[in-house]
């Protein structure tokens, strides 16, 4: 198939980007051009700005796909200055876990329906969960007999994480740094980042449409997190009201998701406390490789 994909050069676009390429299809990366690629000769290439609408029609307008992969679309505006000038058959749109507005525990697609939701076209500035639920909108009431998939993730984790949140618990509890924890038992859905892009690839041909959660399995409590660290560090976290606010911060009790329908299409996730003890422990050993 030929494939369009925007944004694709870092963090979880690497590996769906690969998988995608090693299933020989047809693939072609829009980027801004700040990210150097290693896919050589496996792709082509396409530099704009997806903010810039004349931009996309000097390099895209009238193309045509069987898929667009959409990695940054963060606004209703974003998605229509793409659907107003590409053509394509299915647009997979990555979109967040955010969107719910009360998560829980085995939060389900039909939590937030997007074909319901009040819609405006807005801009990148204002509240990402907000703007994020608006990019859904614009696709299902704006463009309705366009066939998509919007991908619901929690938080990805990973050791090549750029955003560094899972990194702030341990270099807070290695360096003996204060953390204010709002809720320590909070259990917290999280999605590995080669789980997040193969399952991208994964579903790139597949017939589902509509929204789509997507985890890797099981949950973790930030107390879990926190004891994992304090066990190999042998170090004990600090925590207090006055300590640097944490990141996972501002989850209720459960905000986990259901992922049945994910997984009706037959990709195996990989078990979350595994994967996030494994990050946890590559950042501690290259903390403490770079101290000696």
């Amino acid at each position: 198939m030929n494939i369009l994909i925007i944004g694709g050069t870092r963090y979880f676009g690497i590996p769906m980007t690969i998988d995608l390429i090693n299933k020989g299809h047809d693939i072609t990366i829009a980027t801004r051009g700040n990210n150097k690629d290693n896919f050589g000769k496996n792709v082509s290439r396409i530099i704009f700005d997806r903010c810039d609408e004349s931009s996309i029609i000097k390099t895209l307008k009238g193309q045509h796909y069987d898929i667009i992969i959409d990695k940054i679309a963060y606004s209703s505006n974003d998605v229509k200055r793409i659907l107003d000038n590409v053509l394509c058959e299915k647009y997979i749109l990555m979109s967040t876990s955010a969107v719910y507005t009360n998560i829980h525990k085995k939060t389900a697609e039909s939590d937030f329906s997007a074909d319901k939701y009040p819609f405006r076209w807005c801009e990148r500035e204002e509240n990402y969960a907000e703007i994020k639920r608006q990019a859904e909108c614009a696709v299902t009431q704006k463009y309705p007999d366009q066939k998509y998939i919007a991908v619901r993730y929690p938080v990805v984790i990973g050791e090549n994480d750029y955003t560094k949140r899972l990194l702030f618990y341990v270099e807070c509890v290695i360096n003996g740094t204060p953390m204010y924890i709002d809720d320590l038992d909070s259990r917290i859905s999280f999605i590995y980042e080669n789980d997040a892009g193969l399952f991208l690839s994964h579903i790139a041909d597949k017939g589902t449409a509509g929204a789509l959660n997507a985890c890797s399995d099981g949950d973790i409590s930030i107390l879990e997190i926190i004891d994992h660290i304090e066990k190999i560090t042998g170090k004990k976290a600090i925590l207090s009201a006055d300590g640097k606010p944490a990141p996972y911060n501002g989850y209720p009790a459960y905000a986990t998701l259901d992922t049945s329908k994910a997984k009706q299409l037959q990709f195996s996730f990989s078990d979350i406390k595994e994967k996030i003890y494994c990050t946890i422990d590559n950042y501690v050993y290259t903390i403490l490789n770079k101290r000696k």
